[in-house]
């Protein structure tokens, strides 16, 4: 029981840092172009088309 005492604030700490880094995320436009990665992927880069 009292290993509980220590792992539910660690577990909250570590739950408010996985929210942070979220949103962090979500302000610097990580989720802008879903479509871009998928479609340089496909791009052999000669520029030509």
């Amino acid at each position: 029981m009292n290993t509980l005492i220590y792992l539910i604030p660690i577990a909250l700490i570590l739950g408010g840092l996985g929210l942070v880094a979220f949103l962090w995320a979500l302000k610097s436009g990580q989720y802008e172009d879903l479509d871009g990665a998928s479609w340089r992927v496909l791009d052999d880069g000669d520029g030509k088309r």
